[in-house]
């Protein structure tokens, strides 16, 4: 058993770091918000700030919404940073930027500790069940150190290569989820622009090549106009800002995942920062003046 802290307990770190207290762990928490009770009931202890969280756990753990977020716990004010002593490993399993990761895990490790981003798909499901997925980058003698402590957390766990290697590989995995998310909605949009059952659509589809995840979940979702959070637009439209500012840098066009990104604006324009992503098909229905599964 190891002592570990963990810093960020919202939607997805609450259920992580309850699989690694009823595993047995000792954890160090602390978060924006009091600790929830039923963590400090069950053994665990508040800190004040991320230096006593790292004066007392041998890994530390962040789960944070974003690379802002991240640097200033770790090395702001009463940050990790300051309660590192050499020889512990630092773990931000946050979606951040690659770039960012890079350097932060140069700062780390010149203190003498290791340093491994580690982000994690499957969203809040994923996160309650211990079903996530992690793309991790770093030394691999760390990742083996860390692997148990991910298997209490995760399903498919793969070291993807160096520092900012496994944010990379997030931030490829959001592309993807964006892009399938305006296609199956698009796709839905035709159907039932065209007079067909989207529904049965989506069914048939299910059956064929276009048969994804993203058209199980999301496209039920949209038929069944449930936009509850979920994995909220303010959250992957900052994941693709990740993306689109990383092609800027490597010269790169993705032009797809831009338009993508403008769906992403016009639903937090309407007031779809919140919705869960399946309600980016919202925007597309304002544009379509027709709503999948209504008569016009």
């Amino acid at each position: 058993m190891a002592n570990i802290g963990f810093i960020g307990l919202g939607t997805m770190g609450r259920p992580m770091a309850g699989h690694l207290l009823a595993a047995g762990h000792r954890l160090f928490l602390h978060n924006r918000s009091p600790v929830p009770e039923d963590f400090v009931k069950k053994g665990a202890t508040e800190c004040a700030s991320g230096a006593d969280v790292a004066r007392q756990a041998e890994i530390i753990i962040t789960m944070l919404p974003d690379t802002p977020d991240v640097e200033i716990v770790l090395f702001g004010p009463k940050g990790v940073a300051e309660g590192l002593t050499a020889g512990k490993i630092v773990v931000d399993m946050s979606t951040v930027s690659p770039m960012a990761t890079q350097t932060f895990a140069r700062r780390i490790s010149k203190m003498g500790c290791s340093y491994l981003d580690a982000p994690v798909s499957g969203g809040e499901v994923g996160a309650k069940a211990a079903k996530l997925t992690i793309m991790v980058g770093g030394e691999s003698e760390t990742f083996e150190l860390m692997r148990p402590i991910f298997e209490l957390m995760a399903t498919n766990i793969t070291l993807v290569g160096k520092n900012g290697d496994g944010q990379t590989a997030k931030v490829a995995n959001q592309i993807i989820v964006a892009l399938t998310i305006q296609a199956v909605g698009e796709a839905l949009l035709f159907a039932s622009r065209a007079g067909a059952d989207p529904g049965k659509v989506r069914q048939a589809l299910m059956g064929g090549f276009a048969s994804s995840k993203i058209l199980e979940i999301h496209g039920d979702r949209m038929i069944k106009r449930n936009f509850e959070p979920g994995f909220r637009i303010e959250l992957h439209r900052k994941d693709l800002n990740l993306a689109l500012e990383g092609a800027r840098k490597l010269n790169l066009s993705l032009p797809n995942t831009a338009a993508c990104q403008e769906l992403f604006n016009s639903a937090v324009a309407h007031g779809g920062a919140r919705w869960e992503h399946s309600g980016l098909v919202q925007i597309l229905e304002v544009l379509a003046h027709h709503q999948i599964g209504k008569q016009d």
